[in-house]
């Protein structure tokens, strides 16, 4: 069964201001669904039809790199919007998983402060990333379409939130100015799904 692109869970400019109408009509439906497209191309090419992501991921290091990027790409982009929401419907991080911001990572302004410093000294395109790593929460970033699932990341564990900053994701209404875009990403943020994969690592 060939990969589609998931529906978006919100309109265009749900996430105005943070992220415009314009960018997400790019990012969305242009570079996403490019992912998609090469994707099929992809896995038909290296004969690894019909596998799951994690199936893949699994074994991504012995697989082509068409096929590392663009299941990177998939994946991590529809990671990407699952973990926003429009301001004010995000809700909170519940009280378990501030309990762990606040042991694992020095409490919610360090973690922000780590996590914008993850994404601005992600040279090139890439991610920054919050995971559980051995029980404990952990902030790291991947180049390019790499994640934390893929069998040959120096860093693993389970994600529970991310923040894309290759150029496409900000650079309409932020042009060169990532930093802005970071610190605009933390008024979008559905801690609400991010509450439930931490539930989901932990169980």
């Amino acid at each position: 069964m060939a990969f589609t692109l998931p529906p978006l869970p919100y309109a265009h400019d749900a996430l105005e201001p943070a992220i415009d109408k314009e960018t997400m009509g790019y990012h969305y439906d242009k570079h996403h669904q490019t992912y998609v497209d090469n994707l099929n191309k992809a896995v038909a090419a290296a004969g690894v039809e019909g596998q799951s992501f994690e199936e893949l991921f699994a074994k991504m290091s012995t697989l082509p790199v068409a096929v590392r990027n663009n299941a990177g790409g998939v994946w991590n982009h529809t990671f990407f919007w699952e973990g926003l929401a429009p301001v004010g419907t995000g809700g909170e991080p519940s009280a378990e998983l501030a309990a762990a911001i606040d042991a694992d990572l020095g409490g919610m302004d360090a973690f922000k402060e780590a996590f914008n410093t993850a994404g601005l000294g992600r040279f090139g395109s890439g991610w920054a990333w919050l995971i559980v790593q051995d029980g404990k929460l952990k902030i790291i970033s991947t180049p390019n379409q790499d994640n934390s699932l893929m069998d040959f990341a120096e860093e693993k564990g389970a994600p529970l939130l991310v923040a894309d900053v290759w150029e496409h994701a900000y650079y309409l209404k932020y042009q060169n100015r990532r930093a802005e875009f970071l610190a605009a990403f933390w008024s979008i943020v559905n801690w609400n799904k991010v509450n439930e994969l931490y539930a989901a690592a932990k169980a």
